[in-house]
């Protein structure tokens, strides 16, 4: 039954963000729209929220499922694309996509930069015979991470000023200015990543009871761990190629659904992540809209306010614990 506040949360977050803005509306003129196709409720709908929002709601969720997968993979709070540094490295791909006049699918480009981070990261903390602390990937992805910000803003200079300010927006994660071509990219590669996902819950759950337990089941750990690494990674550059390199969605939404949601299986804790997660990025977003009267700041402006201290405080609490 908790579950079905999740689902309450995500329809007010919805309306809200279809009606709320720099010129908010009532609802009936919203309902007109949505019935008639006619009105300015009609014209919000189709041309100036309801991408927007509909973006959000994807983009959010296949992070928030992207965050989830790596930190039960790894067994650790604090395993996130965005704190490893993959969500950097797909928006650098992009960044430099658009920098040399490479032309390619941004999802595309996405993917193939969040990958080249992920095996940067493996590569760099691998000891051979030796098993990687999750510690260990958590802190070279943060190196990583930093680095590709340095080569995105360094690239970011050498584009004409226009466009290189909406690359800065871009870079912050925004969802200013998207269509219904963005939502259908998400949505249509995301429910293709969420049903790969779900499919590999069986293999995911033997493998948190245990390595040597996993492989007595005829398990292969390190394939599983790959296979679910990749599946991470391309939930993130979903996410990334229409949203930008949102900061903490993928941190926060795990553990916010669980809580939300109480579940307690893993297909359960991952749905609730990704609902999680769709949820924070449409309110961040709403909230970045409203904060400053005729100034619209990236939605990542906002997710940054609320994680950093989440941030800090699961760090505090790892230290407690002994974790770091």
């Amino acid at each position: 039954m908790r579950g079905l506040l999740l689902v309450v949360l995500l329809l007010g977050a919805t309306l809200a963000a279809l009606l709320l803005g720099q010129v908010s509306m009532p609802f009936s003129m919203l309902w007109e729209g949505l019935t008639t196709g006619q009105g300015p409720g009609a014209m919000v709908i189709g041309n100036i929220r309801g991408p927007r929002v509909l973006t959000g709601l994807g983009a959010g969720a296949v992070l928030g499922l992207s965050g989830a997968l790596f930190q039960t993979v790894l067994r650790n709070p604090l395993a996130a694309p965005d704190v490893m540094g993959f969500t950097s490295g797909a928006g650098l791909a992009i960044i430099a996509a658009i920098a040399f006049g490479f032309s390619a699918p941004m999802p595309l480009v996405a993917a193939a930069g969040g990958a080249v981070a992920a095996l940067l990261v493996a590569g760099l903390s691998w000891r051979p015979g030796h098993a990687t602390p999750p510690l260990t990937l958590i802190l070279v992805g943060l190196g990583i991470g930093f680095l590709c910000s340095a080569f995105s803003t360094f690239l970011m200079t050498l584009l004409p000023h226009a466009e290189a300010v909406e690359a800065q927006r871009w870079l912050t994660g925004s969802l200013a200015a998207r269509n219904w071509t963005h939502a259908a990219q998400v949505w249509g590669l995301g429910l293709v990543l969420v049903i790969a996902a779900l499919a590999q819950v069986r293999v995911l759950s033997a493998l948190e009871l245990g390595e040597e337990l996993a492989a007595g089941l005829g398990i292969g750990v390190e394939r599983v761990r790959w296979t679910l690494a990749a599946t991470g990674v391309l939930l993130a550059a979903a996410g990334v190629a229409v949203a930008g390199p949102v900061p903490f969605v993928a941190l926060m939404s795990g553990p916010l659904g669980q809580r939300i949601t109480g579940a307690r299986s893993l297909a359960g804790r991952l749905l609730s992540a990704a609902g999680a997660g769709a949820l924070v990025l449409v309110l961040a977003d709403l909230a970045a809209r409203g904060a400053v009267p005729g100034l619209q700041l990236p939605a990542g402006v906002t997710t940054g306010i609320l994680g950093a201290p989440y941030l800090l405080w699961r760090l505090s609490r790892e230290m407690e614990r002994g974790g770091l």
